[in-house]
Formats: structure tokens, sequence, C-alpha cells
């Protein structure tokens, strides 16, 4: 014995088995004051509560087709801790319901469950589940194209006859259900919609005559669609229009802008348009020749590449100097009878691009009386000419007297 206690390892073994010993004995003396049972490791039990495992269906699929089956049933296990965590992080169990003994009708059946040990004990929620069997049914159904959002289509765009792939679709469910199926749909949304869509696959939806949704198997799930989007134009004359008066001392030479325009819109509308028109341009404000941009006044549906056109609009002018002195050449002897003031007024009409640098210094009416003699004579004003501009004379022709 003295060696045993002289050899290290035999402490060693001995001081670990007492601190073991001391450890449980603390455990469960602490277990036992709070009233619980004493823990053994390895022996402890506990709850794992699982709400999403699916709920398999055993029938004869190819006669009979059920409902009333949730998707998911909640699975709540019990049992030693070494054996539940396993079962809960693999999940290799199966949940069920058997209705292969069973006939058409309703039933209330119960959900079962394989490959969870015995050491465990299931709760299943719900514990049964009331179904209704019916025999099988398949029928084909064309598939039609619905447009949403049609209202959203920019405007001079317009959709052509959707292409679908396949047109024809093969619905399986029990028999009442394929007999209350009343449309077979796929959506197109055309808000924004400007290019072409190109084998789309989209969706097969199922509905009522009421247009409720129903829940059916679908083969093929999705069709593919083709939607041609174009966009019509047509081009007409375009008119110009105007309102308001020019300001004093101004008059239109013309308007010009092009002649017709192009503009967007379904088929329909633009076969009902034979004219586009501007918005007014009011001619209060225009104050010289220039380019104006005007607003298109558009029919509803209707739409061009610009929302608006240059107008060119060449304006005359009509300026009036008063009092011009009439210059006397030939002879300093002269007395006016008419004008008795030798003054006459010139008024010049011309583009007002011309006439606003033109001032009264630039004209000079005379008369040439060289070659006349003593007495009264009747002789023609002249002026000098200026380019672009058109010159009217108060008096075409003077009254004079040579002393």
């Amino acid at each position: 014995m003295d060696k045993w206690f002289q050899s290290k390892w035999f402490v060693r073994i001995i001081s670990l088995i007492f601190a073991v010993s001391l450890y449980l004995f603390v455990t469960v003396e602490t277990d036992m004051t709070k009233g619980e049972s004493p823990v053994v490791p390895g022996t402890t039990t506990e709850i794992q509560v699982l709400d999403d495992v699916p709920l398999d269906i055993r029938i004869d699929s190819d006669q009979y087709v059920v409902s009333g089956v949730p998707e998911f049933v909640t699975v709540s296990l019990e049992g030693k801790t070494s054996v539940l965590t396993p079962i809960v992080r693999q999940r290799n169990f199966n949940v069920f319901i058997d209705l292969r003994d069973l006939e058409e009708g309703e039933h209330t059946v119960e959900v079962e469950h394989e490959n969870i040990p015995k050491e465990l004990t299931a709760f299943i929620e719900p514990k049964t589940i009331d179904v209704v069997i019916e025999k099988r049914a398949t029928e084909q159904f064309s598939v039609h194209v619905e447009y949403v959002n049609r209202d959203q289509l920019p405007i001079g765009y317009e959709v052509g006859e959707a292409e679908i792939n396949p047109t024809t679709v093969q619905i399986t469910s029990s028999e009442s259900v394929i007999d209350k199926i009343a449309m077979v749909k796929v959506y197109i949304d055309l808000k924004d919609l400007k290019e072409s869509i190109v084998n789309r696959e989209v969706p097969v939806s199922v509905y009522d005559i009421q247009g409720n949704e129903l829940n059916a198997n679908v083969e093929p799930e999705s069709v593919t669609v083709s939607v041609p989007v174009e966009r019509p134009s047509k081009t007409v004359p375009l008119n110009i229009e105007t309102e308001g008066k020019l300001p004093d001392g101004f008059e239109i030479d013309k308007i010009v802008a092009d002649e017709e325009i192009e503009i967007f819109g379904t088929r329909e509308v633009l076969s009902k348009i034979t004219e586009m028109t501007t918005e007014p341009l009011n001619l209060q404000n225009v104050k010289e020749s220039g380019v104006y941009e005007v607003e298109l006044d558009f029919p509803e549906g209707v739409i061009a590449n610009d929302e608006t056109i240059e107008v060119t609009v060449e304006l005359i002018e009509t300026k009036e100097f008063k009092n011009v002195p009439i210059d006397v050449r030939g002879n300093d002897s002269v007395t006016f009878i008419r004008p008795n003031d030798g003054r006459v007024n010139v008024e010049i009409f011309g583009s007002d691009r011309t006439i606003k640098e033109l001032t009264k210094d630039d004209f000079s009416p005379l008369i040439n009386v060289g070659n006349l003699e003593e007495g009264e004579h009747e002789v023609t004003i002249e002026i000098n000419d200026k380019k672009g501009v058109t010159i009217e004379l108060q008096f075409e022709r003077a009254t004079i007297r040579i002393d």
C-alpha cells in the first residue's frame, strides 16, 4: 500500500476520482435544494418544436386527387438530448397521411410518422385532418393573354397580336375543379413598354367564372409569349395658329415653319387626323422678326418627337418721319405754295430689321428747278431710294413759285 502512495500515477488517479465525486455531490445537492431531480450527464431530456415539417400524402395519384391537406405541420419531439439533437438536426424522419385504402368522399385521417426513434415522444399538430378524395381528371385548355396597365402604355405605341407557345396546356385536378375552369391566362404588363417582348416566360393562371384562382396542376406551368410593340406614324400638314394683335406699326410679312409634321399614335387614332395645329402664338408678344418656339396642340392619344416647334416670323414695320425739309436745287428764289412750309411727311415700309436702323436723316426729298423760268410751277418731289424699303411721300408733287 505504501508503494502505491509513493507512485505519482496512483496519486493522480485517486485525485481525479475525488474531483469527479465532489462535482457530482455538489451538483446533486444543488438540484435537491431547487426541488429538481439530479442531473446525470447524457440523461437530460428536452423538447424541440419544429414548425415547418412537410406533410407527405400517400395516395394512388393516378386515380385520385385530394384537397384540404396542409403543406406543413408542427412536430414537437421530447426525449434525451443525445437522441433528440441528431434527429432535429438531420430531420431524417417522415410525417404523412395514408389515403391508399380510402374511397372517394370526405374523410378524417390521422397524421402519422416514421423513422422517429422509440426513445422520443412525438406530438403532431394537427393530429387529424379532414380531407376530400376525388377522382382525378385531366383536360386540355387554350391559353389567352391578358394585358394589364394598358392605359399606361406610352402614347404613340400600340401592341400587336401576341404569340403563345404552346397555345394549350394540360390541367390536372379533381373532376369538380376541372368543371369550374373558365379562364386560363397569362398576364403581360404594358406599363412603360416601348420595345417588343420576345419569348418571355410567363406563368399560367387558372380561374373560375367569378375570377377566383383555382388550385390545379398545370403542365407546363409557364409558356413563352412574344408581343410586337409598334409605333405607328403619319405625316400631316401643320397649321400655325395665332391670336391677339401685333404692336402698332407692325404687320406680318410671313410666318414660316415646317409644312408637315410626323405624328405618332394608334392606327385608329391616326386615321381620324388630317392636320396638326399649334397652340396659338400670341402676336402681342411678337416685338420683332425672329424665331419663336410654339407648343403643339396634340389631340388625345397623339404625340410627336418634340412637344414644340420653331416658327420664323417676318414682320413689316411702318415708320413715319414728319416735316422733312424739301431740298431745292437749281434756284434759290423759290417759294413753296404747296406744301406751304416746304416740308413733307415721309412714310417708309420694310423689314423691321432694316427699318429700325433708319432715321430721318437717311431721307432727303428734293425738287430740281434749274431749268424753270419765273412763275408758278408744279414739280415732282424726288427722294433717294433705300434697298428693301418702300417709301411714300405725303405729296408726290409740289407747287412752287419762282421769283
